[in-house]
């Protein structure tokens, strides 16, 4: 059974930094791309970033791009978002997801990490 955990949200003013986490278990099939989303209430869950797992070829939401960094360990398993000078749009529940290809579709995901950030 497939089993992301996100770890690294927290309540920031707006210009510090956090780093989430993502760590995955139990995947069998060969997981081609990963992604973090976010969400918040109302709105659709959007594309933050995503990577390939081999070549680690990304992508970025526009808001983003400068800010927002994201990496992965395949040894360990595990996913990281940094996300530097941060602003109060930022705020949402953000959400890791294993991913059919960089601009494919998410078929597995986290169980989110709050980010609030305050003016």
């Amino acid at each position: 059974q497939v089993q992301l955990v996100e770890s690294g949200g927290g309540s920031v003013q707006a210009g510090e930094s956090l780093k989430l986490t993502c760590t995955a278990s139990g995947i069998t099939a060969r997981v081609d791309a990963m992604a973090w989303y976010r969400q918040v209430p109302g709105k659709e869950r959007e594309l933050v970033a995503g990577i390939t797992t081999r070549s680690g070829m990304t992508r970025y939401e526009t808001s983003v791009k400068d800010r927002f960094t994201i990496s992965r360990d395949n040894a360990k398993n595990t996913l990281y978002l940094q996300m530097n000078k941060l602003k109060p749009e930022d705020t949402a529940v953000y959400y890791c997801a294993l991913m059919t290809a960089l601009f494919g579709s998410p078929w597995g995901w986290g169980q989110g990490t709050q980010v609030t950030v305050s003016s």
